[in-house]
């Protein structure tokens, strides 16, 4: 029985895992084709770059970019299965975070809410969409787990390493990562746990060998997208704080069947419960403080500056948030129930802690899965799995690329699948990846529809060959423009009504 619980448990775990994602497979984001075109063009001999010849750093994530250099440079190169292959390095992710929250649910002696948060994790929609969308959410999330746990162990330079490779996956990581250190500091200066040279040499090497290698070929290490991201979107107020509230008090999706009621329901509930989970978990393990104060770090550093919201930049919070909650959970139902550790319980008790704590959570975030997709493979998937326009994108690219001329210049606001399908050279009306972009912002806010709006002097004097766009994007800036429309034809409209769009719009330069 002993040797089940061992192995079976873990095993059980990972089979979730596998089937939450390979069932669905790819469902590729647009963000994620970005990735791929970098690494498509580091194996090409490009180098570290988007267009080639154009040294911007365009992504926030160099060390899922240089994964998937290595595992394509064993697949295929440069044409490689680039969407598997980040599924299938997601998905390995995916299965340890599983795992290590199992392990800390176990250490914290509440093994029950640590399979429970583990297999949450492993179909959760946050998780998974983000997994077979390609993205760096999966092996982000298992750097800043796994941190932490080398943490708990005191295996120090694997702490360390782990963080420096986490904030190299996404430099938002400083929001756990900081506090670590600080932590360690105190450990080191109060508690007589010298600092030693192995964990300092883990940190830094990667650490100061990017930064050294993003000051020289781009002459920053601070990602260009950053800034772009910062100027280009506009907000209406307080949108970030909502979103976050509305994202924390939806911890299992049961606003799909509860509505409102569910969401102030999660609001009153969830905080309760974690507050319970966090203080037992404090008094068991000190060490994990940090993890502790994780999801509100980063409830206020993304809701204060108010950036824009994308959906996978909800998911980091989501494991401690899961874990902290079904502890409280356990050390509330533990005491209704008169449960005492290493006492035999009459099955009933047994029966309603497997309920309450394991099948229906789990059930309440499966309800949020599709068993027929309204687009994409006909697959289960999360509902949230949503890939409509990067279908939409697809298809317009692909009747482009044979129709482009070495040279030409292709605009664009989302430059994933477009800039992937064509490999042409691209404008980036957002500027993530292109460094004249921000010349042009910011514009008045009247030019805005929806949250993003392309100047149209950016068009006029730029003059892409090829633009590509949401109808949305341009309707009160250049589609307005009688000069525009003087000097490009529209190619073809593919109808869509995606972010209130009237259509996507495709429009070659006539007049040179």
């Amino acid at each position: 029985m002993a040797s089940m619980r061992k192995y079976g448990i873990p095993i059980l775990l990972v089979l979730i895992v596998l089937a939450a994602r390979f069932i669905p497979g790819p469902r590729t984001i647009d963000d994620a084709y970005i990735t791929f075109r970098y690494a498509r063009n580091i194996l090409a001999g490009q180098g570290f770059v988007f267009n080639p010849g154009e040294r911007i750093l365009g992504t926030t994530t160099p060390f899922y970019t240089l994964s998937m250099v290595s595992l394509a440079a064993f697949t295929g190169g440069t044409n490689a299965p680039f969407p598997w292959l980040a599924l299938i390095y997601n998905t390995a992710a995916d299965s340890l975070s599983a795992l290590i929250l199992w392990q800390i649910g176990k250490r914290l002696k509440c093994e029950l809410a640590g399979f429970a948060a583990g297999l949450l994790w492993a179909v959760a929609p946050f998780s998974v969409s983000f997994a077979i969308g390609g993205m760096e959410t999966s092996v982000y999330v298992f750097l800043l787990l796994a941190s932490v746990y080398a943490y708990l162990h005191q295996k120090r330079a694997l702490t360390t390493l782990f963080a420096a490779f986490a904030i190299l996956t996404r430099p938002d990581a400083l929001i756990l990562v900081g506090p670590l250190a600080l932590d360690r500091l105190v450990r080191a200066l109060r508690m007589g746990e010298k600092l030693t040279l192995r964990e300092i040499v883990a940190f830094f090497v990667p650490t100061l060998a990017w930064a050294v290698f993003a000051a020289t070929f781009f002459g920053s290490p601070i990602p260009h997208s950053i800034q772009a991201k910062l100027a280009v979107y506009r907000l209406d107020e307080h949108a970030a704080l909502i979103r976050l509230i509305q994202h924390y008090a939806n911890l299992l999706h049961q606003y799909n069947f509860l509505g409102s009621t569910g969401t102030l329901l999660g609001i009153l509930i969830f905080p309760a419960l974690y507050i319970a989970g966090a203080l037992n978990a404090w008094r068991a393990e000190k060490r994990l403080l940090v993890l502790l104060l994780y999801p509100w770090l980063y409830f206020l550093t993304f809701a204060l500056p108010n950036p824009l919201i994308f959906r996978w930049y909800l998911t980091p919070p989501l494991p401690a948030y899961f874990l902290f909650c079904l502890v409280g959970l356990q050390v509330v139902l533990n005491k209704l129930l008169k449960i005492t550790a290493g006492a035999r319980q009459p099955v009933w008790k047994l029966a309603v802690l497997g309920l309450l704590i394991v099948i229906l959570p789990f059930a309440s975030l499966v309800s949020a899965w599709q068993l027929h997709p309204s687009h994409g493979p006909d697959r289960p998937a999360p509902e949230m799995a949503w890939f409509e326009l990067e279908l939409l994108y697809q298809k317009a690219a692909q009747q482009i690329k044979p129709l482009l001329s070495p040279g030409q210049v292709l605009a664009a606001g989302d430059v994933g699948m477009l800039g992937f399908v064509t490999d042409a050279y691209i404008l980036d009306t957002v500027g993530l990846n292109s460094g004249q972009t921000l010349d042009y912002y910011p514009i008045p806010a009247e030019s805005y529809v929806t949250n993003y709006a392309i100047p149209t002097r950016l068009i006029l004097e730029e003059q892409p060959d090829w633009i590509i766009i949401l109808e949305v994007y341009g309707r009160k800036t250049f589609l307005a423009d009688p000069q525009f429309h003087a000097a490009y034809q529209l190619w073809d409209s593919l109808p869509t009504d995606i972010y209130g769009s009237k259509a996507m719009l495709i429009y070659h330069r006539t007049q040179r």
